[in-house]
This record gives structure tokens, C-alpha cells and sequence, in this order.
């Protein structure tokens, strides 16, 4: 039986930094340059009359490199970099003088593979974080970022905005009852330099993980029409699938009868978790879950690389030295 490791991130943090729900201004730091949910994010935090969760809480400063072979990020990085300043935001020359102007951090450069060298002065500096997706380039690395997270007792955590859509939030809070069977559905395009989910099907596979939660035990990953299926075991013969598609939807089945999951409701929810979890230093999503997402994917890669056989996440975790 599966069981990622739990890392209870701790709330100690630098005491020159104190968060707390009466705190009025938390000033935010943004590491990489290379997404649009840089500018989205801005624009919703340094907005003239932002919404009341998000009050009193702007961008201040980037640190905008990316991906030196990643064409996309590359490409990118010049026109946010434009566009960022119009909002108000300083750029800066390193991630060092980036923590001298802030208290929290949005880590958001488009490839998971630095994530975890971005990640550590942060970690050093007692900054929270959020780490967009993918939180990193492999599992391995995914693991030694809570891991040290925890040692460091920074608060963590990563999302896709995917996750915070209000049918699966709605699924997730019991209005079908326990789920038996899950089928989400997202775009899967596949960065070569990356797990083939971690790029972009990560969309689909954190709501399905929405709604059906973890004890996710094995995978296998097929096709059909050409598009990835990973097929997963819960526990208690419970059912999620992942398939590939061109928009962001899906279905569950719960004891309380069939509803609709999967949707995408824009960013402001997940951006208002993040502030959230700014102010408390109370991640929403567990560090247990979020590794048995990348878990899910890597054993899917890994399905893929033996031919669609049954893969545990058991033996994924292990492997990425998770147990």
C-alpha cells in the first residue's frame, strides 16, 4: 500500500518576519519570468481596487530569468519583463536581492528544473513560497524540496489553478458523496526536457486528485486516438482516470449520484488561496498529496516505458528515495 511521506511543514519562520490575519501589507517577490500567470497574478494583486482577499498584498519586485533551453521561455521573458514594469514591479538582478525587498515569494519560472536551486535561498531566507507548476523537473526532486522545506519549517506549496475549480472543490466537499469513480480530462502537451504529464497535463490530473483525494496505488498508461489515458487504482476499488483532450472537464460518480468536475474557473481562486496561505502560513494542499500527484505521473511515464504494464506509486516513491 502506497503512502507518500508526510512532511508536516512547521510555522517557524525568520524572526524578522511575523505573518499573521492582521498583517496589512505582505509585499511579494517573483522568481521567473517566462509565464503568462506572472502578469495575471500581478494584475490581480496590484490592481487599483484589488478584491478584499487580495488587499494591501502587491508585487513589488522580479527576479525575471528563465530557461535558457526552453524556447518558449526564452521567447516570453521580454515582453512580461515589458508588461511587469507597466504594473508597478521593479526587476532585479538575482533572487538574493529579490528576498531583501520582500516576505513571501511566488516561485513561477516555467521549468521545473531549477525550481529546486530557486527554492533554496528562499527556504534560507524564511520566505513562504508557492511553487506554480511543476514544482519541479522529476519526483526526485519534488521530494527533496518538501524535504527541505521542512527542515528549513518554511511554509510550501504548490497548485495548478485547476485544482481550485468550484464543481471539483464542490465534488471534494462531499455534494456526490464518496467518489468510486472519477474521469477528468485536460490539454497534455508534452515538454521533452519533462515527464510527459508534468508539463501540462498536470491540469487534469490535480482535479481529478481534487476530487478523489489520495491512495492512489498503481497506474497504467494507454492511448486512445492517439491521446494519453492513465488509468489509476485507489483504494477501496476506487477508480481515477486521466485523458488526454482539448478542454478542461470531467465527470465523478459518487454515492450520491453523477456531477460534473474538472472545470476552470479562472485564476483569482487560486491566487486568493495563495494570499491565504500568505497570511496563515497554512498551506491548503498537503505536501502528502502533492507528491503522489507527481507519483501518479511519473508511474504513468514509467507504465509508458514497460508497455503499459501496472506501475505502483510505491515503487516510484522509493526510487525517487520518498521511503
Amino acid at each position: 500500500m502506497f503512502r507518500p511521506m508526510l512532511f508536516a511543514l512547521t510555522l517557524s519562520f525568520a524572526a524578522s518576519i511575523t505573518f499573521a490575519e492582521d498583517v496589512k501589507q505582505i509585499r511579494i517577490g517573483i522568481i521567473g519570468l517566462d509565464t503568462s500567470h506572472c502578469i495575471a497574478f500581478t494584475k490581480l494583486l496590484n490592481a487599483d481596487k484589488p478584491a478584499p482577499e487580495l488587499a494591501n498584498c502587491p508585487v513589488v519586485a522580479v527576479y525575471p530569468k528563465g530557461s535558457p533551453d526552453i524556447e518558449s521561455s526564452v521567447s516570453r521573458v521580454p515582453d512580461y519583463t515589458k508588461q511587469i514594469q507597466e504594473l508597478g514591479v521593479d526587476v532585479v538582478d538575482s533572487i538574493e536581492e529579490l528576498l531583501t525587498r520582500v516576505d513571501a515569494v511566488l516561485l513561477e519560472t516555467n521549468d521545473g528544473r531549477p525550481h529546486l536551486e530557486q527554492v533554496r535561498p528562499v527556504l534560507k531566507a524564511g520566505k513562504p513560497v508557492f511553487i506554480d507548476k511543476p514544482i519541479a523537473g522529476s519526483l526526485q526532486d519534488a521530494v527533496t524540496i518538501f524535504r527541505e522545506a521542512e527542515q528549513a519549517g518554511v511554509p510550501l506549496f504548490s497548485s495548478s489553478s485547476l485544482r481550485f475549480g468550484k464543481n471539483s472543490q464542490a465534488a471534494r466537499g462531499g455534494s456526490l458523496g464518496t467518489i468510486t469513480r472519477c474521469e477528468t480530462q485536460s490539454p497534455a502537451s508534452i515538454e521533452k526536457t519533462h515527464p510527459d504529464l508534468f508539463w501540462y497535463g498536470i491540469h487534469g490530473v490535480e482535479s481529478l486528485f481534487t476530487v478523489m483525494g489520495t491512495g492512489c496505488q498503481s497506474v497504467q498508461r494507454t492511448s486512445a486516438d492517439g491521446q494519453i489515458v492513465v488509468t489509476g487504482k485507489w483504494e477501496r476499488d476506487r477508480v481515477g482516470i486521466f485523458r488526454e483532450g482539448k478542454g478542461y472537464s470531467g465527470q465523478a460518480v459518487g454515492e450520491k449520484g453523477e456531477g460534473d468536475v474538472g472545470s476552470y474557473d479562472g485564476y483569482q481562486p487560486l491566487v486568493v488561496e495563495i494570499i491565504q496561505f500568505f497570511r496563515t502560513g497554512k498551506p491548503p494542499v498537503s505536501a502528502e498529496e502533492t507528491l503522489e500527484i507527481y507519483a501518479f505521473m511519473e508511474a504513468a511515464d514509467e507504465s509508458k516505458r514497460q508497455g503499459g504494464a501496472e506501475v505502483t506509486l510505491e515503487s516510484v516513491m522509493k526510487k525517487a528515495g520518498g521511503q
